[in-house]
């Protein structure tokens, strides 16, 4: 009995409850995640990944706003908009 609430609690912690949203990883993580030679700069092979190749080369085009050809993570994760008054 006791090892079959052990297991039930370790399933109910698994799934949070209805109604909760999961966290979204945080740009800097999926940047981390997506650097996958660590030279703190994403390529564009490495920001394209399995994504349509044309079109994240546009979108990596629109983010290098230096024209190095590879994105920081500044430019691949801009400061968020500051809200307007009343939002």
């Amino acid at each position: 009995m006791v090892a079959m609430t052990l297991s039930l609690c370790g399933v109910a912690a698994a799934f949070p409850p209805k109604g909760e949203k999961k966290e979204k990883p945080t740009a800097e993580a999926r940047f981390k995640k997506l650097d996958t030679n660590g030279d703190n700069f994403l390529s564009l092979e490495e920001f394209a990944g399995k994504k349509d190749k044309d079109k994240a080369a546009k979108a990596f085009a629109k983010k290098d706003k230096d024209g190095d050809k590879k994105l920081s993570l500044a430019e691949f994760a801009p400061p968020p908009k500051k809200k307007k008054k009343g939002e």
